[in-house]
């Protein structure tokens, strides 16, 4: 598993901890994105779907292949980052970083996600301080007997559709617990956000490039109001600050989603859905 490193959020200027996912490479071997820490992370304000990827060299066999570019939400104001990465080398080896070889972008794969990869809450300290990436909240000393600590290590799945993006928030809430997560028939509309339910259960997964609001958060609560069940949001682009403060007032646990697949809590609420489970 790849150390923590501190990100400072360009936003906020609070320094979160993340861990840079592991990926396994075809021939077996670990993969990690060679991050450039001396560079300054970038807000990310607009996501395409090509702009996702970065190009990365098997350190074993020397393989080229593309995986999504370190990202992370800041737990204390909610922005999302990109966090840069060396480039390739001219080549295969190099010590140093040096310019891109011009080469024709591949079709990226579908890489299986590492089992001893990060998990929801590594890294973080207690409350918001820090970005979480890893094992389950509160599952250290004294805590053995916790929700968190009983579930096994959450298994994401690597966005890289709308569709992807709801797969993965119904994996996850399976994985807290709620049980007969149900998705939509049909393909989901990339502008669009997409309900999931389950018994006692209102979710929604925003999928779109742009922040959640403070509307999106309110229909949500009132959604769940109404059938009496628990009111969750998932956003791949983060929230507005009228979004988290809301959500806060109202309780609803809101998390973020990187390209890895991984949902990172962002407030309260989800810290503690995440600590305790359905």
């Amino acid at each position: 598993m790849a150390e923590a490193v501190p990100v400072r959020c360009p936003a906020c200027l609070r320094e979160n901890g993340y861990t840079v996912p592991v990926f396994p490479c075809a021939c077996g071997s670990p993969v990690v994105p060679p991050l450039d820490l001396a560079a300054e992370p970038l807000p990310l304000t607009r996501r395409t779907w090509s702009e996702t990827w970065v190009a990365v060299r098997c350190g074993a066999c020397g393989r080229e292949g593309e995986w999504p570019h370190p990202e992370v939400g800041c737990a204390s104001c909610g922005t999302v980052v990109r966090i840069p990465v060396h480039p390739l080398t001219a080549e295969p080896g190099a010590g140093s970083p040096g310019h891109p070889t011009p080469r024709p972008r591949p079709a990226p794969t579908h890489p299986a996600p590492d089992a001893s990869g990060p998990g929801p809450g590594q890294g973080r300290s207690q409350g918001r301080g820090a970005a979480v990436g890893g094992a389950g909240a509160g599952a250290g000393p004294g805590h053995a007997s916790s929700p968190a600590a009983r579930r096994p290590a959450f298994r994401p799945l690597t966005i890289r559709t709308a569709r992807d993006a709801v797969t993965t928030a119904a994996l996850y809430l399976r994985w807290l617990g709620f049980q007969d997560v149900r998705q939509p028939d049909g393909r989901p509309v990339p502008s669009a956000a997409v309900d999931l339910r389950a018994p006692g259960l209102v979710a929604q997964v925003d999928p779109t490039t742009a922040p959640a609001g403070l509307r999106a958060v309110e229909c949500v609560w009132l959604n769940g109001l109404t059938s009496c069940a628990t009111s969750v949001y998932f956003a791949l682009a983060g929230y507005t600050d009228e979004a988290r403060i809301r959500a806060d007032d109202l309780g609803i646990p809101l998390f973020v989603m990187d390209l890895t697949g991984m949902p990172q809590p962002v407030n309260d609420p989800a810290d503690e859905l995440l600590g305790t489970g359905a």
